[in-house]
């Protein structure tokens, strides 16, 4: 036999927080009905028009003078509520940052191979943490070092643009750079256009119309 909702038991607080059916001591409420119109109601009323509803008195805004209640589903609402939570949280883009380690005597194959990796981090929407570190006397030379830096801001121009320019901190000297807008869906576009073109370029399946008497 099913049960009524009007017989249900209502549930009180639930574990976050929110004060709904008797947990609601204050009174008198507004009351916000479907149709958006806002009334001044007892709480006793407003709980006997959610029993006889099968639905939840739900305060929405308890701050409010007087607190801000709503009839509904608390069930169906908490379940909406964490699903668009979990949709604004897929939607934050997450940059990373990788960090990219010179010395003042970094050989120029090394060098170059480490910024064609800051690069392509660059250019994969990345951020770049590029770091001189400098080793014992090394740092008596410090102006070695800087003018690496330098170089590094020109050759990384075209993928990134400085957001921190370069910055001793102890034995080491920082700067950061982040990708150029949109430099991430760009070469993701760019992959998809090269995987279009491969497809029109491959070659065709053939079929030979059959003869006369063939099956």
């Amino acid at each position: 036999m099913l049960q009524n909702p009007r017989d249900r038991r209502m549930p009180n607080r639930p574990s976050d927080g929110t004060r709904i059916n008797e947990d609601i001591h204050i009174s008198p409420i507004r009351l916000v009905k479907e149709d958006g119109e806002a009334v001044i109601i007892e709480t006793h009323k407003a709980l006997q028009m959610a029993k006889d509803a099968g639905l939840d008195l739900v305060e929405v805004s308890p701050n409010a003078k007087p607190p801000v209640c709503r009839i509904i589903n608390y069930g169906k609402f908490k379940f909406e509520q964490v699903k668009k939570a979990k949709a604004a949280k897929a939607k934050q883009h997450v940059v990373k940052l990788k960090e990219i380690k010179l010395h003042p005597k970094t050989a120029e194959n090394d060098y170059l191979y480490r910024i064609k990796q800051a690069g392509e981090f660059l250019q994969d929407g990345m951020k770049v943490k590029l770091i001189m570190q400098f080793r014992g006397r090394e740092i008596a030379h410090m102006d070695y070092g800087k003018r690496l830096m330098e170089r590094a801001k020109e050759d990384l121009a075209p993928f990134g643009e400085i957001e921190m320019d370069s910055r001793v901190e102890g034995n080491t000297m920082l700067s950061i750079y982040g990708p150029k807008r949109g430099a991430g869906s760009a070469k993701k576009a760019e992959a998809v256009k090269a995987d279009a073109s491969k497809a029109d370029q491959a070659p065709k399946p053939v079929t030979e119309p059959m003869a006369a008497g063939e099956a």
